[in-house]
């Protein structure tokens, strides 16, 4: 095929998936000439999986990059049929809001916004090859020889790279939802010198809606109340569609134990490493035999279709077996299946190539972001391809570049768990992997980082303002409840006996006050009301800093001793070999990851502290040897 010029650009984002939109987007705005190469122009931001955006870590990771300036909040706010609030009897720490989405709405939309993007062209096409000269990126080539020039590029290829469906003991070469699979592209990057390894997800059936029987399900409503991911978002869709509770039963437990010898997961067919805690409905009847049943969601796909979505069947088995374990579930008896659940296998990056700018170690200017970092789900790639896009354009720009720090966000948690540590399995982000998920929580996403969005270029000037206001009528009455005394007259008692709590022996700070656990601001304003006119969100958020104050203030304090392990840099190439004392595993494990701080390096599985202490002396006496580059 004879090759072309095809075009000169800043920034390249290979993929148009949830973390090449992001990419893309986010390069562009920041003023980058950009262009997106996505292999099929209907498939973008597709979800091949479960049809919702949010969860437990992954909702504030969504209100992370819409505070930052994504997309993903704005545009799943448009296109939900359902939103809910996780965990609402516990802490605001862990509490999280989830979406389902309309699946096509929420594709359109975000085509939509990446084809009226500025300084953004979009084009379909498959890529082959990457130019790499003196191992810096200067381009690529696709399938029909065209060739494009840019600064820097961002591969997004999700589970294309590679990849295999299986089903049963069918194998054939495809991408998600039987698109046309990136095999050159994996070649390419594997032939650059790139550690590869193997990964395997799935998804389960989808079955007609028609055909269920929902009586024998239990409804799952949406709330009730106003919701939403984007700090932006004043128009809120209440007109929800439900989804619907059902389990698995005895019946459809002995049909996958008798077809265990078909199932690919247990044949040997399967050679990839699936997500532990996403696993196939196989994997959970052998693993957990001692539960006689298990959940399983029934979720529409969207409003102008009949395809639900069976969450909690996961598999890989025969087509013919699971028709028969649709039939065992209460409720789905007569359920016609509409499309049959696949394992798909595909090539993933080793993420402790990357440096915590996404870009590779081995090849300047070109960074990896979404499922080919090896994670699991939409938010994840979502967050890494804000980061990606937002680090290649501001070296295409001849900026600095932006990390962001365990304590800044979860995406910061992610991104240094990958690059860091790496991962032997699909990465999934759980609130336990954040040690500050009291600081990183779902209401305090924009206090945390709209500055770091605004600073970048992603957040206008208006929405910036707006941003500076609340936060001002935040600061403001946390000072005021924190100056004010309440009166133990007979109006506070008696409110303070209507909730049952302990009446006053003497004056008390209205924070004081509200730090007990019976009271909330609304009983607290109306002892002391403030003049200036709060909103629900600024009213959560003073009550919250006000009740958790010190707990807090612990964790400010954890992240103060942080940042001066941050402070302490590790210079480039020194030669970990040439440092007696550290253990050998950890001197393959430091040069593995070339940790940029001590603190990072503190962090590698691997690297005790007694290793930590033996570099922090060499370093601090200057007495490392550097490798010869």
């Amino acid at each position: 095929m004879p090759k072309f010029e095809a075009g000169k650009f800043d920034v390249i984002v290979v993929g148009a998936g949830h973390a090449g939109v992001e990419a893309a987007l986010a390069a562009a705005k920041m003023g980058a000439k950009t262009l997106a190469l996505t292999i099929n122009l209907d498939m973008i931001a597709f979800m091949p999986c479960n049809p919702s955006i949010g969860g437990p870590a992954k909702g504030i990771v969504v209100r992370e990059i819409d505070a930052l300036g994504g997309a993903m909040g704005r545009v799943i706010d448009k296109t939900h049929i359902q939103m809910r609030m996780l965990n609402t009897g516990k802490g605001p720490a862990v509490r999280a809001l989830r979406a389902q989405a309309d699946k096509v709405l929420y594709q359109q939309e975000m085509k939509r916004l990446l084809e009226e993007q500025e300084n953004l062209t979009i084009h379909q096409a498959v890529v082959e090859d990457l130019i790499v000269e003196n191992d810096e990126i200067v381009g690529l080539t696709t399938q029909v020889g065209a060739v494009y020039r840019a600064k820097t590029v961002v591969i997004t290829a999700g589970t294309f790279l590679r990849g295999e469906i299986i089903i049963g003991d069918l194998k054939y070469s495809s991408g998600p939802n039987n698109q046309q699979p990136s095999i050159k592209l994996a070649d390419s990057i594997r032939d650059l010198g790139f550690d590869l390894v193997r990964f395997k997800t799935g998804t389960p059936p989808r079955v007609n809606s028609k055909t269920i029987d929902y009586s024998k399900t239990e409804i799952q409503p949406g709330d009730d109340v106003p919701r939403a991911f984007s700090f932006d978002t004043t128009e809120f869709i209440m007109d929800q569609l439900p989804c619907w509770l059902t389990y698995t039963s005895e019946y459809t437990h002995q049909i996958i134990n008798d077809n265990l010898h078909l199932s690919p997961m247990y044949s040997g067919m399967i050679k990839g490493t699936g997500p532990r805690y996403c696993p196939s409905i196989e994997d959970k009847v052998v693993r957990f035999s001692d539960k006689p049943r298990h959940q399983i969601f029934l979720e529409p796909e969207g409003r102008n279709t009949r395809e639900v979505y069976v969450q909690g069947l996961s598999t890989s088995l025969p087509e013919h077996v699971q028709r028969q374990l649709i039939a065992s579930v209460p409720g789905l008896e007569n359920a016609e299946m509409m499309r049959a659940g696949y394992a798909i296998e595909y090539d993933a990056m080793v993420p402790t190539q990357l440096w915590p700018t996404l870009e590779t170690k081995k090849v300047k200017n070109l960074y990896t972001a979404g499922q080919i970092n090896g994670t699991s789900g939409y938010e994840e790639a979502a967050g890494q391809g804000l980061m990606a896009g937002i680090n290649a354009g501001l070296r295409a720009l001849n900026k600095e570049e932006k990390v962001l720090s365990r304590s800044d966000a979860y995406i910061g948690v992610l991104i240094d768990d990958l690059v860091t540590k790496g991962t032997n399995e699909p990465y999934r982000l759980l609130t336990s992997r954040a040690e500050y998920r009291l600081l990183l929580r779902h209401d305090n996403a924009d206090l945390r980082l709209l500055e770091v969005g605004y600073e970048i270029g992603l957040v206008p000037e208006t929405r910036y303002n707006k941003f500076l206001e609340k936060k001002k009528r935040i600061e403001d009455e946390l000072v005021r409840l924190r100056s004010i005394m309440i009166k133990p007259n007979e109006t506070t008692q008696s409110l303070i006996r209507s909730v049952d709590g302990s009446e006053l022996k003497d004056g008390i700070r209205a924070a004081d006050l509200l730090k007990r656990t019976e009271m909330n601001y609304d009983l607290v304003a109306q002892l002391s009301p403030s003049e200036v006119e709060l909103t629900l969100e600024d009213k959560e958020q003073v009550e919250i800093q006000v009740k958790y104050e010190g707990y807090i203030e612990k964790s400010l304090q954890q992240v103060e001793k942080l940042k001066k392990m941050e402070d302490k840099k590790i210079p480039e190439n020194i030669d970990y070999n040439a440092i007696n004392g550290i253990a050998t595993e950890a001197k393959h494990k430091l040069m593995e990851v070339r940790p940029l701080s001590i603190a990072q390096a503190s962090r590698i599985s691997g690297v005790n502290p007694a290793d930590i202490s033996i570099l922090l002396i060499y370093i601090e006496q200057g007495k490392i040897a550097k490798i010869t580059v």
